[in-house]
């Protein structure tokens, strides 16, 4: 049985996060815990803090936020058809991340399910606040799923990659489990600039990973060299071009992640508003 968690703040994007979620995990066991948490240091009462306003109105702004949670909760009940998906309600009150920590441990969470649109503003990033804070705040594995993602076969995969990690145990299981799941194509793509020659350490990672996958999905998977002198222009161009269904990435590959998903501006890169991403922890 796995375990995830959705964070909700009842959007649409939320909606379409879950409604992904169950399609991909069809006929997949899983308890989903729908989870609002509700940040009270945020709220302004006629000018009093959290910490000073009447008790009645704190009490009115939970029950609004729970009524809401309920309704979630039967729009989500509607959507899903698989017998072996179970839902449970959250309320939470607290820093954002701290809850999501805390119900990661005690629930034993296999998976977070967080819709995103981007950010909004002038600087119009591919993620939001909270998604990015997820990703590289908790470890655990994590799918972003934007406001345009439907979820159709997960025919192509695309792991974009720079080899500058060694692929452990728990990267290389949560890779096989979803292409096995899916019957999916993988197809491991490496941005390089021109001239640009791999390094010792690289060129034995991408050895142990072409081993592991040839081995294990022996006509299943593909190698790609995309020469480019901006990483998220290559992955842009690849994934357009093989019509990529979903991106899978590292979190431990830090600064690789940090280029493709928070250094870059939605109105540059349109792949992110269509195509999940999912990001495996250690």
């Amino acid at each position: 049985m796995k375990n995830i968690l959705v964070p909700t703040d009842f959007s649409k994007d939320a909606l379409n996060a879950v409604t992904y979620a169950l399609e991909l995990l069809k006929n997949s066991p899983c308890n989903f815990y729908l989870l609002h948490v509700n940040d009270m240091s945020g709220y302004a009462f006629q000018g009093l803090s959290y910490a000073s306003a009447p008790e009645v109105i704190v009490k009115d702004v939970i029950v609004s936020a729970k009524k809401k949670l309920h309704v979630f909760l039967k729009k989500v009940e509607k959507i899903g058809i698989d017998h072996g998906h179970h839902f449970y309600p959250i309320y939470d009150q607290g820093f954002f991340i701290d809850c999501i920590r805390r119900h990661v441990e005690e629930r034993k969470i296999d998976l977070i399910v967080m819709g995103t649109k981007g950010a909004s503003g002038a600087l119009g990033h591919v993620i939001g606040s909270n998604t990015g804070d997820v990703i590289t705040k908790v470890k655990c594995n994590t799918l972003a799923v934007p406001a345009k993602a439907i979820f159709g076969k997960l025919e192509e995969i695309a792991f974009p990659t720079d080899y500058n990690i060694f692929y452990s145990a728990r990267i290389l299981s949560a890779i096989s489990e979803l292409l096995e799941h899916n019957q999916s194509y993988m197809r491991v793509m490496h941005a390089s600039k021109t001239g640009q020659i791999l390094t010792e350490s690289q060129l034995q990672n991408k050895e142990y990973l072409e081993d592991y996958l040839n081995e294990t999905f022996e006509d299943k998977n593909s190698f790609h060299c995309i020469t480019n002198k901006n990483v998220t222009s290559a992955v842009q161009c690849f994934v357009e071009s093989r019509n990529i269904d979903l991106l899978v990435m590292v979190a431990k590959n830090l600064n690789f992640l940090q280029q493709i998903l928070f250094n870059s501006k939605v109105e540059k890169i349109s792949f992110h508003t269509k195509v999940p991403f999912l990001v495996i922890h250690e």
